[in-house]
């Protein structure tokens, strides 16, 4: 580029040459750089460029209303100002809420959201990861619980890893994989602590309906409910599997009740609140009270685990500060990721799960 000194070599700024949408080369004419300087400033590259070029490029785009094409930022850096997420659902309110604290991130650092639904499908995950990458986003967060036995989890993993050589961050909102970072729920203290709180309650023998067991997540609240009523002589009687969602809470419920098992339960624990919302819909389907015949808890506390009737015994998780933080942690550093940050969870006791007479509740 030409030196320009005072009153010499400044070209006159000029109406623009294109017709339609405002172009860089618009942009570049009317504040009279090259369009190397001017795709500098608007795509934000890391080659930097004086305060009085920038204050001339950024006044010629607003002048002519230039939007940043995403495309052309990501060739100008190397990735685009995107972040996305990948959530099994986004009709359940625990990835609402998660996704809730990742845009508030985002915004921050001045970067946009895409979304793409896995359905806890890992082939279509691994899909998603494949097609998300050729679009060069910033950072990649990885929602949804792991499976156990996943045959893509080594292709997932290399995908992951190609992403954060190629200068992408990848960090997954459950359990890690392959040493890459995660931010996520407690989950197998959250249950333990439930299962004390429930057995402290007066209850003893649990009915449990969940997701599969492969859902790693699954296992972690199982398990740590089995040990949070193990020590004053509860346990789990029963396990029912289905969809990890309202309506696999329902169906898992009226197998239980239809084939007589409920009855050996004197509460009856959701893995998540979702599932429990559906499960005491079930139980008032089959002439059984909710936190009368039977106690009844979930996990997460979503804002309508406080609006039902009784309302949701639960484990309270901040869940959109973890989908904040992981985000804040996928855009805010540098270096390689491999923290694995575990959240702690609250246990909110509800009408849903009276103490039971003789029982203090005390904690």
């Amino acid at each position: 580029m030409p030196l320009q000194g005072p009153g010499h070599g400044k070209r006159k700024p000029r109406a623009r040459a294109s017709s339609g949408n405002p172009t860089l080369t618009d942009v570049a004419a009317r504040a009279g750089v090259s369009l190397a300087t001017a795709s500098r400033v608007l795509n934000d590259s890391d080659r930097k460029v004086g305060a009085e070029h920038r204050e001339r490029v950024l006044r010629a785009a607003a002048e002519l209303d230039y939007r940043t094409d995403l495309s052309a930022q990501a060739m100008a850096r190397g990735s685009a100002p995107v972040l996305a997420l990948l959530v099994s659902s986004i009709d359940d309110p625990y990835f609402s809420a998660i996704a809730e604290g990742v845009v508030s991130s985002a915004h921050t650092h001045g970067v946009i959201v895409t979304i793409a639904i896995t359905a806890r499908d890992s082939a279509r995950e691994l899909t998603s990861v494949r097609t998300i990458r050729g679009q060069r986003p910033r950072a990649i967060l990885v929602g949804g619980s792991r499976i156990a036995g996943n045959p893509h989890t080594g292709a997932l993993l290399a995908e992951l890893r190609a992403f954060a050589e190629s200068g992408g961050r990848a960090v997954f909102l459950s359990q890690p994989v392959g040493g890459l970072g995660a931010v996520r729920p407690a989950n197998a203290a959250g249950a333990r602590d439930l299962g004390t709180a429930i057995a402290r309650h007066g209850y003893r023998r649990a009915a449990v309906v969940t997701g599969s067991e492969r859902l790693e997540t699954v296992t972690e609240r199982t398990e740590g409910l089995r040990r949070g009523l193990a020590p004053l002589g509860g346990g789990i009687a029963v396990v029912e599997s289905d969809t990890f969602d309202r309506s696999g809470g329902y169906r898992s419920t009226r197998r239980l009740i239809e084939s007589g098992r409920i009855g050996g339960a004197d509460v009856l624990c959701a893995g998540n609140d979702f599932m429990a919302v559906g499960a005491m819909t079930a139980l008032r389907d089959g002439g059984i009270e909710p936190g009368r015949d039977i106690a009844v808890t979930g996990f997460n506390d979503i804002e309508t685990a406080a609006d039902v009737t009784p309302q949701l015994t639960t484990v309270r998780f901040p869940l959109a500060a973890i989908g904040r933080r992981a985000a804040d942690l996928a855009l805010g550093a540098d270096g390689p990721l491999s923290e694995d940050v575990s959240v702690p969870g609250e246990v909110i006791m509800r009408a849903s799960c009276p103490p039971r007479d003789g029982a203090t509740g005390v904690r």
